[in-house]
């Protein structure tokens, strides 16, 4: 699913997200391929997080782990 924010001046429902009223600065995710028909509206909507391609393979987090200390001998 991809990401949008909404930067409208007034809360909006939206019925392709099953009727929910979205509030302004709202971060909804929204089906993959309806993402260009929300961005294409800039005046109400930006992206935050664009579709994945399908050949893409998801981006696993990084660890973050300490650094082992070489051990001493004798």
């Amino acid at each position: 699913m991809a990401r949008v924010r909404y930067i409208g001046p007034e809360p909006v429902t939206v019925p392709e997200l099953g009727g929910r009223t979205v509030e302004p600065d709202e971060v909804v995710d929204v089906p993959d391929e309806r993402f260009e028909g929300y961005v294409c509206q800039p005046a109400n909507w930006e992206s935050v997080e664009e579709p994945r391609a399908e050949d893409e393979a998801p981006v696993a987090p990084l660890k973050k782990s300490a650094a082992k200390l070489p051990q001493r001998e004798g």
